[in-house]
């Protein structure tokens, strides 16, 4: 029976993928390579020059490098199975890859916001300021943009990756030695990034880079994976819960970040399969789906002690990094408890989030319905949480029926 049921959930994945991508592409670009995903997701209106920080005067780092990573890998992907599709990705993906690449060499750094001009800046207490030059200090916005510029050069530009991969090992290396910034609206410097509480979502984030190294066959490259996830699992795992901690000695959990982090940690696994940690995170993936799967997904934020939910808010993330961590746990350890969760959050991403008719999501819901709120850009996902974690999955599922 769940033979029966991967194979239509295969098929819903690839369909689901494919509809954001030709959605994205159909939008075309913005100034010659932007990807232009600018849409209210209630709405289904895009933004205009009046909706200041969420039209298209601005353009958001994260969002981004994050469809670089994205349009990259399914072009590859692609390749066989649907050539033209593949071609109009790496046609996306290379005019955005140029502009990337550009901007990252002009500043050393990627910003979370840039103006018309393209230039950093930030929204500050005063309104609309520059962002001061980023330096010594490292960012998500760096992690991001990394990320996608190792997954494209792979791809388009290999006399190139060797400089992506030493930005990407400047990111690892700031997050170890302190110099990570979360908060990119303020100003970049050591004294902000200090004053940061100790969450794990940096290492979380960098771990996923391990998968796409591993995937452009530079595994030697992956060592910080495993410092990565041992630091994580000495130093957030909550014994009494069984869940990850935002951060040590503090009660509240992004159980959305904790599956996200399981996920890539299997992705990484796959690669060293006799790794000591993987039953310690099907252990924790499935604590914090348990934890989390309540109203209609999994809420922004919870308690650990009581396991209440602390936010209004539940994002449509989680769900896509449940189906691509749940599917790769199965593949790795045979689990007999994942399947239950797993297909429990394919049903809440589809019923509750997924609009066929649109090819996009909610961002946002409370347990009354979608909401606009925004968790981390007003630009909707360009086939990063929609679209690679469902692929993993695809991937996972072929390898496992493959198996029987």
């Amino acid at each position: 029976m769940m033979h029966n049921w991967m194979q239509s959930a295969a098929t819903s994945y690839d369909s689901c993928i494919r509809d954001t991508l030709n959605w994205m592409l159909e939008r075309g670009s913005l100034d010659g390579g932007l990807l232009n995903t600018k849409v209210n997701a209630l709405t289904g209106q895009p933004y205009d020059h009046q909706s200041g920080l969420r039209g298209p005067d601005y353009t958001y780092g994260w969002i981004q490098g994050r469809g670089l990573e994205a349009l990259a890998t399914f072009a590859e992907y692609y390749s066989v199975i649907d050539p033209p599709l593949s071609e109009r990705l790496s046609d996306a993906a290379m005019a955005l890859y140029k502009i990337l690449a550009r901007l990252q060499e002009r500043d050393g750094h990627a910003y979370f916001l840039y103006d018309k001009t393209m230039l950093p800046i930030r929204q500050g207490t005063n309104g609309i300021e520059s962002q001061g030059p980023a330096g010594s200090i490292f960012t998500y916005s760096d992690a991001f943009v990394a990320k996608g510029l190792v997954a494209a050069s792979c791809q388009f530009d290999s006399a190139r990756s060797e400089e992506h991969i030493a930005y990407l090992q400047d990111v690892v290396d700031a997050i170890e030695d302190g110099r990570f910034q979360m908060d990119e609206t303020r100003e970049l410097c050591h004294e902000n990034a200090r004053g940061e509480p100790d969450d794990f979502g940096s290492r979380m984030i960098l771990l996923g880079a391990a998968g796409v190294l591993h995937r452009c066959k530079r595994s030697t490259d992956t060592e910080f994976a495993d410092r990565f996830i041992s630091d994580v699992l000495e130093r957030y795992f909550d014994p009494v819960s069984g869940l990850l901690l935002n951060v040590p000695g503090k009660d509240t959990c992004n159980v959305g970040h904790a599956i996200e982090f399981c996920g890539f940690a299997f992705e990484h696994a796959y690669y060293q399969p006799d790794a000591p940690y993987i039953a310690k995170l099907v252990s924790i993936l499935t604590r914090s789906l348990e934890a989390g799967l309540q109203g209609p997904g999994i809420a922004l934020s919870l308690s650990a002690t009581s396991g209440k939910t602390v936010s209004p808010y539940y994002p449509w993330w989680p769900m896509p990094e449940a189906i691509r961590a749940c599917s790769l746990g199965i593949q790795l350890t045979g689990n007999t408890v994942l399947p239950e969760l797993w297909k429990q959050a394919d049903t809440a991403f589809f019923n509750n989030y997924w609009q066929a008719s649109q090819r996009f999501g909610y961002q946002s819901r409370t347990i009354d319905g979608p909401v606009d709120f925004v968790p981390a850009t007003p630009d909707l996902d360009p086939g990063y949480h929609t679209g690679l974690s469902l692929l993993a999955a695809i991937r996972a599922m072929n390898e496992i029926s493959a198996s029987k």
